[in-house]
C-alpha cells in the first residue's frame, strides 16, 4: 500500500521543483515586504524631524523665559 515510501525512503534532499517554488514564494514575499519597509522608514523619518522641531520650540520658550529675548 505504501510503497512509494518505502522507495523514496533512502532518498535524501529536496527535488528541483520543490526548492523552486520555495524561491518563488520567497521572492513574492520579499516584493511585498521591501515597499512597506522603505515607506515605514520614510514615516521614521518625518516622525524624527517633526520631534526635533518640537523640542527646538521648546528650547526656545525656555531661553525667552529665562532671558526674555530670543537668541540671534
Amino acid at each position: 500500500m505504501f510503497n512509494w515510501l518505502k522507495l523514496r525512503k533512502n532518498q535524501k534532499g529536496f527535488t528541483l521543483i520543490e526548492l523552486m517554488i520555495v524561491i518563488a514564494i520567497i521572492g513574492i514575499l520579499a516584493a511585498i515586504a521591501i515597499p512597506q519597509f522603505s515607506s515605514y522608514r520614510a514615516k521614521s523619518y518625518n516622525s524624527g524631524s517633526l520631534s526635533d522641531i518640537r523640542n527646538l520650540r521648546t528650547d526656545m520658550e525656555a531661553y525667552y523665559a529665562e532671558w526674555e529675548e530670543y537668541p540671534n
